[in-house]
């Protein structure tokens, strides 16, 4: 074979990184200590991530720098700072999750390579399609996909120019990445800007299975699928661990580098894996590669399983042959951490030493000289630059050039890269004079090659975006539903009703075509997960239909949509804080309106900015979703009798319970006809004042109807809701406090909390 394939390690902290490159990574993705989803890791000063590149790039290795969360308006400035600085890092490319990003980096920051980011939650074709519209020139795809569709995507992806990225290795979220509120609703802290509480992997009081950590899946490990993920046509393999240290990262990714290498050899596979299990771990299991997912792939023990594979391993039953099997994977883990040590030890990330030297005569050139030594290498020889001026050098008049001047317009090299030593000026004559913009000129030359020869690029200014009015000054309403039953609803109100659709859909049924059919009226609302051929049912739907307009919580439809000159609403799942965001969904693909991220506060949202005729939309009634499955929660619940889930799983269960968490807080779980098994909040998100405060920035206040999520919760009078919310719009205080009556179990902290 010939293809190269590349091993994608994890960098959460400088030794990380090092011990990442020493094993053989191809390429490293670490995070400044700003901007990305893991706050919990050490992460990088920019200083440090400069010396990174340039210790990386001596090993053929390459850097990806995670901004992997949703951005808030006011940061947008922050962010263009950081960008101004990153095109001259030498940095491989960088992970974005907003989709404003997209918008900002194509027009303004072009040399950037942008890689989407599980947190994209990229599972269809047509997902990829609009990644590679908006810029993306890789994607990773999403973690719960098997063999047959990752191959089927990665094609599609090659089509289109793209390169595709798979896990290999780490743990697992339960839920969808990107598509995980968990976090954000029990405790504050949204997953969406790298503040995961892993709420996954809390304590439960004991299910009826007698499980107590019933959302706790055992960690990836696609160790012996190399040459399926190859067959596949995959261009990187990742390993999940930026929370992890660096004896965790030398282990994994050298475990990982000696496989990859033994098959590119031999064709064949190395059989042991034992190393992996030296290392943190909650046990391994491939089964969502492997499209079998089953009761196995969970575990009821978040913490670490290797003195528990050690004990195994070793058959030790009594007590001194596990206290000798645990002292034995201990010696062998201290010895692991020395080794790693040992060979990261030498390098280092210091920044070059810098001496300037200028010298000149009257009638001849202002030469510079720069000598760069390399403290990371000492044997390494220095590197001597030097530049003149075309002009020569003339007696001084009123003004001459001194070293105060000359040290004002190049102490600029004082900065993340470079140490300047010093300034030497005893070669240059006294009384002279030559004009200011020679300097400049001069220093221009010399920053050139110190850039290795490459052009510097000028920082850009970005005039603020405007805020375009309103296309009609009051505000409506709109509904959703999700059952023929609740169709009568159309009868009880002039909001535009939008209809919702499963998550799957059995192969060549017409039933929601019809529906649309028989009632124009209803608006298709399309989920946030459409995988393989549930994609392309849904796609049925839109071509057949032709509906005038649809609400989308998936980028894929609304490609779709756009190719089909179907008017589309990006739908509140697809996490939309920002302007550049709105822009990113106008521009590339020509969306009338966007819900704003329910994630986000009143003060986050104040200074959003319309683009023009564009619709601005906010949900202020429905169930607080947490997170969203491919596996089965009932499964460590209530119990199935089924060993794995089965394709007629998302079409017939119905079942639903409840967990409750050792602090005594339950929620609700919900699985309905062709959907994906969910998590639910025991409270409704309700939330009048936002009609109070937004009435002059919302086109549209939606509430959603449907009964997804509502668990035991006894079933409101829906017509009578919609009564209390139209009143509310038009300004009838006491249908607000109706409402609160109504729905006792309510609230709206988010809006208050924000992220």
């Amino acid at each position: 074979m010939t293809k190269k394939i590349e091993l994608l390690a994890p960098g959460g902290d400088v030794n990380a990184i090092k011990a990442a490159i020493v094993a053989g990574a191809n390429a490293v993705y670490c995070g400044l200590d700003t901007f990305n989803a893991r706050n919990r890791a050490a992460n990088l000063s920019f200083d440090d991530l400069t010396g990174i590149v340039k210790l990386a790039h001596k090993y053929d290795c390459e850097i990806f720098l995670t901004l992997n969360i949703v951005i808030l308006e006011h940061e947008v400035v922050g962010m263009i700072k950081l960008l101004n600085k990153l095109v001259n890092s030498g940095i491989d490319g960088i992970i974005v999750q907003d989709l404003g990003m997209f918008n900002l980096v194509k027009k303004h920051f072009p040399s950037l390579d942008i890689h989407a980011s599980t947190q994209l939650t990229t599972h269809n074709e047509g997902q990829l399609k609009f990644l590679s519209k908006v810029g993306a020139s890789r994607v990773n795809l999403s973690r719960e996909l098997n063999l047959t569709e990752i191959k089927a995507l990665t094609k599609v992806a090659h089509d289109e120019q793209v390169l595709t990225e798979v896990f290999v290795h780490g743990a697992l979220c339960i839920a969808f990445s990107g598509q995980c509120y968990s976090s954000s609703v029990s405790v504050g802290n949204s997953g969406n800007r790298g503040r995961c509480s892993q709420a996954c992997r809390d304590e439960y009081e004991p299910t009826a299975t007698g499980n107590k950590f019933p959302l706790n899946l055992k960690d990836n490990s696609a160790y012996f699928d190399l040459p399926e993920l190859v067959d596949a046509g995959v261009d990187s393999l990742k390993i999940e661990g930026r929370i992890k240290g660096a004896q965790y990262v030398h282990t994994v990714v050298d475990s990982w580098r000696k496989q990859i290498n033994t098959f590119v050899e031999t064709g064949k596979l190395l059989d042991d894996d034992s190393n992996l299990y030296k290392v943190f771990n909650r046990n391994f299991t491939n089964l969502f590669l492997k499209g079998d997912m089953k009761k196995s792939m969970f575990i009821d023990n978040p913490r670490d399983h290797s003195f528990t594979h050690a004990n195994k391993q070793s058959n030790a039953i009594s007590v001194v042959q596990i206290q000798e099997a645990q002292q034995e994977l201990s010696q062998e883990k201290n010895y692991i951490g020395l080794l790693v040590d040992e060979k990261i030890k030498y390098l280092s990330i210091e920044k070059q030493n810098l001496q300037l030297s200028f010298s000149g005569k009257l009638g001849g050139p202002l030469i510079v000289k720069a000598i760069v030594t390399d403290s990371a290498f000492n044997n390494s020889e220095d590197q001597v630059f030097t530049v003149q001026t075309d002009t020569t050098l003339v007696e001084a008049g009123k003004t001459s050039i001194d070293r105060t001047a000359i040290e004002k317009r190049f102490r600029s090299f004082n900065n993340s890269e470079y140490l300047v030593e010093g300034f030497d000026f005893e070669g240059l004559d006294a009384g002279l004079n030559i004009p200011f913009k020679e300097l400049t000129s001069l220093k221009k030359e010399l920053a050139f090659l110190l850039n290795g020869s490459v052009a510097v690029i000028p920082a850009v200014d970005i005039a603020p975006l405007s805020q375009h009015a309103k296309i009609e000054e009051k505000p409506t309403m709109s509904i959703l539903i999700a059952d023929v039953k609740d169709i009568y609803l159309c009868n009880e109100t002039d909001a535009d009703v939008y209809f919702k659709l499963p998550e799957s859909f059995k192969v060549g049924r017409r039933t929601y075509i019809d529906i649309f059919l028989e009632n124009p009226r209803l608006i298709p609302w399309f989920p946030a997960v459409l995988i393989g051929k549930d994609y392309l049912e849904a796609i049925k739907v839109l071509e057949e239909v032709r509906p005038k307009c649809i609400v989308s919580n998936n980028t894929g439809i609304a490609y779709k949509a756009y190719e089909l000159g179907i008017d589309w609403i990006a739908g509140p799942f697809l996490n939309t804080t920002n302007s550049y965001a709105l822009l990113t969904l106008k521009e590339d693909l020509n969306c009338k309106g966007a819900f704003i991220s329910n994630e986000i506060n009143q003060n986050q949202i104040r200074n959003i900015k319309r683009p023009e005729n564009f619709k601005l939309l906010y949900s202020i009634y429905h169930p607080i979703l947490m997170m969203t499955s491919r596996q089965c929660f009932f499964q460590q619940t209530v119990g199935c009798k089924k060993p794995s889930i089965e394709d007629g799983c998302m079409l017939k269960c119905e079942k639903a319970t409840s967990i409750t968490n050792v602090k005594g807080v339950s929620f609700a779980v919900d699985k309905q006809k062709g959907g994906y098994p969910s998590i639910y909040n025991h409270e409704q998100f309700l939330n009048t004042d936002a009609v109070n405060d937004f009435s002059h920035l919302f086109d549209e206040f939606f509430i959603d109807l449907t009964d997804i999520g509502a668990g035991s919760k006894e079933r409101l009078d829906k017509a009578q809701l919609i009564h209390h919310f139209e009143n509310v719009l038009n300004g009838v205080s006491e249908s607000g406090v109706q409402l609160h009556e109504m729905v006792t179990v309510s609230t709206n902290a988010q809006y208050k909390q924000g992220l």
